[in-house]
């Protein structure tokens, strides 16, 4: 289920951009780029409605997924 990243206190929003940004496979390339930096692009990806939270229930886990890879029928 999508969450709507302005109805989470901002401590957990900053918390869950870190733990994302910092997670294996979440590399910039050749480029090394700091925390705060990748935190910064991830928020802006989502107040530009790129990327979505997303909640799964059944695993509880979240995840930062490309808005254009949630099928319509289940935002």
């Amino acid at each position: 289920m999508k969450v709507p990243h302005d109805q989470i206190p901002p401590e957990t929003l900053q918390s869950l951009l870190e733990e994302y940004a910092s997670r294996d496979g979440t590399d910039y390339g050749e480029q090394e780029v700091s925390l705060q930096s990748k935190v910064a692009q991830l928020r802006s990806q989502l107040q530009r409605g790129e990327i979505v939270i997303w909640f799964e229930p059944a695993e509880e886990s979240v995840n930062l997924v490309p808005a254009a890879d949630i099928p319509k029928d289940l935002e």
